[in-house]
């Protein structure tokens, strides 16, 4: 039957193909009907193309341009081409220009978008690349317009103006960011080089016989208890978002980070990164080969016409049955074209409790994210999405099960507190998936699967104490050429004038900063003559033995000689200022009204 199907829609496109060249040097034979290097000459030129005749080619992975017509010089009319066999359906466009004239200045008109509510009307504009800048940009604004069109037949058609700036360059314009099957095939084959915890297997072939692979990630531990969250991807060749989303989570699940160390030893993860090839190596945008669009067709599963999701619900069934690793959560990935930000459509139950615990997760969603939209949050039981992998795999598991879809913008976000639109980038959705699995970690957190003890963050510890970044100014008094002093500080006195004791001849030494110390053998107490707020401050050196607190006087004099000590008072650094700060002069002085507001300390 597959055979059959796949001669007939053979059959039918070269009934149905138009050729488009000139000349020999031209061929519109592309992959299902995109052009390929479609050479666009003006009228009644003849004979080898010139630099400005432009070359138009969606030959490729993910390419999708099917027609293309020459309005006068400067303006050309694109036809996206219709997914196989759903002529109903056009949206993405992927294809390459070359054989420019340096700053040659051109008009696009996209002209037969199917889809006329889209994110073109909240800004958003096509992607483009080129040989010498490699780097996905966004054609300003200003270049860009989205309106209904009276010489398309009141069509909605996009127009972007361009300017080539390099001759020799190939330029690529696209809806929104591509990948690719070979890229997913890429990315997978490096990923199971990176973590022991990664287990890769073909899960199911295509209708063309490209490969649905199943990726695992989690730790071989089976002493613990486990949970199972599926995640399911790229069910819409044209939602290549959902791709990125996707991997970032892969990446960060056998990453090092503590966070995805925990996951892998509490949580198996089962992960179909592309559910429908077919239809991304074609460059559609919603259906298979077939036509089939897979997110309307799991209550009508059949294994010859949908072969990916019939393994993919055995597989999910099989996970329902397994007592020892239950199947807790399915999160069917999706990007989203009339919408912007981050948000989730759940279903709502009859069972108040069971509808509880499915709202948790998209409410940690929007605590732990900057880019989540809870206005496009959607729970419902609408029978026309009756269809789609949320709605159905909720009837036929188990009912802890929470199944959910989870939509990404395919043009930006508002930040929370922010009224400015922020394009999403490769990076930005690679981020979404870090994000997913951070959520996951508070969600386990929350229902005691993961202990709270755990660390989510990676240590900041080194093995080389990193250097101030800048240094601290220097003293500018220049160093004298005093020697330490073999002396020890017992004890420092503050007193003033009125409650200063008298003292022996020949037993003071007035320091630099006006300080008098008495020097007894091997210890010194410094009597300061300025008043502060503290009069009695009291200051013990390292090592120092305990001071005698009977003298009434505050001094301790020696008798006899000291004991050996340890600790050595650098005096220099004492002279320097050290002293003034351990005893307080300069903080800010309080006058005195009355010797008798003191008077408390005297007693």
């Amino acid at each position: 039957m597959i055979k059959y199907l796949t001669q007939f829609y053979q059959r039918e496109l070269k009934i149905k193909k138009v050729s488009f060249a000139d000349s020999d040097d031209s061929d519109a034979e592309g992959g299902l009907g995109n052009v390929s290097r479609l050479i666009i000459r003006p009228p009644g030129h003849s004979g080898k193309a010139k630099k400005g005749h432009l070359c138009f080619d969606a030959a490729f992975e993910t390419g999708n341009l099917g027609r293309v017509d020459l309005v006068s010089e400067y303006e050309y009319d694109l036809f996206i081409r219709p997914d196989t066999c759903s002529p109903r359906l056009r949206l993405w466009f992927n294809f390459t220009v070359d054989n420019v004239r340096l700053d040659q200045r051109v008009i696009f008109n996209i002209v037969n978008i199917s889809k006329t509510r889209n994110l073109f009307r909240e800004g958003m504009t096509p992607l483009v690349k080129s040989t010498s800048k490699p780097r996905w940009q966004r054609i300003p604004r200003r270049q860009v317009y989205y309106y209904k069109s009276p010489q398309h037949q009141n069509h909605h058609v996009l127009t972007f103006a361009f300017n080539f700036d390099r001759e020799d360059d190939v330029y690529q314009f696209s809806l929104s960011y591509p990948y690719s099957y070979s890229r997913y095939l890429g990315h997978l084959d490096n990923l199971c080089t990176k973590c022991s915890s990664v287990k890769r297997e073909t899960l199911a072939s295509s209708i063309q016989k490209r490969k649905v692979e199943l990726v695992t990630i989690g730790s071989n531990a089976e002493e613990k208890q486990r949970r199972v969250v599926a995640v399911l991807s790229r069910v819409h060749p044209g939602e290549s978002p959902s791709s990125f989303v996707c991997q970032g989570l892969m990446d960060f699940l056998v990453s090092a980070h503590p966070i995805a160390q925990v996951l892998r030893d509490y949580v198996v993860f089962k992960i179909v990164p592309m559910l429908n090839p077919d239809g991304v190596f074609l460059g559609n945008y919603r259906s298979t080969l077939m036509g089939v669009d897979l997110n309307r067709a799991w209550n009508r599963i059949s294994e010859w016409i949908h072969p990916t999701l019939f393994a993919t619900r055995t597989l999910l069934e099989g996970l329902d049955k397994n007592a020892n690793a239950p199947l807790d959560c399915v999160i069917d990935l999706h990007a989203h074209t009339n919408a912007n930000g981050l948000f989730v459509y759940g279903n709502t139950y009859d069972d108040v409790y069971r509808y509880e615990r499915h709202i948790v997760l998209p409410k940690l969603l929007a605590q732990h994210t900057e880019d989540y939209n809870p206005d496009n949050t959607m729970y419902n039981q609408d029978p026309h999405k009756a269809g789609t992998a949320r709605r159905f795999l909720c009837s036929i598991l188990s009912e802890h099960v929470n199944c959910y879809t989870i939509q990404v913008s395919m043009y930006g976000y508002y930040r929370k507190g922010s009224p400015e639109l922020l394009p999403y980038t490769e990076e930005s959705y690679y981020r979404v998936g870090r994000n997913l699995a951070r959520v996951l970690m508070e969600y386990y957190k929350l229902t005691g699967l993961i202990p709270s003890g755990l660390p989510d963050q990676p240590s900041n510890k080194r093995g080389r104490q990193s250097r101030q970044r800048y240094r601290q100014p220097r003293d500018p008094r220049p160093r004298t050429a005093r020697t330490p002093a073999p002396l020890h500080l017992a004890s420092i006195h503050e007193y003033f004038k009125e409650d200063m004791p008298e003292l022996p001849t020949g037993s003071r030494y007035r320091s630099m900063s006006g300080t008098r110390m008495n020097l007894g053998a091997g210890t010194a107490s410094a009597i300061g003559t300025t008043s502060v707020k503290n009069p009695s401050y009291r200051y013990r050196s390292p090592g120092a033995g305990p001071l005698d607190a009977g003298k009434s006087n505050g001094l301790l004099m020696m008798q006899g000689h000291a004991e050996p000590r340890l600790a050595i008072i650098d005096f220099n650094q004492l002279t320097r200022g050290g002293l003034d700060r351990a005893t307080g002069k300069n903080r800010a002085k309080i006058p005195r009204k009355s010797p008798d507001r003191f008077s408390k300390f005297r007693r």
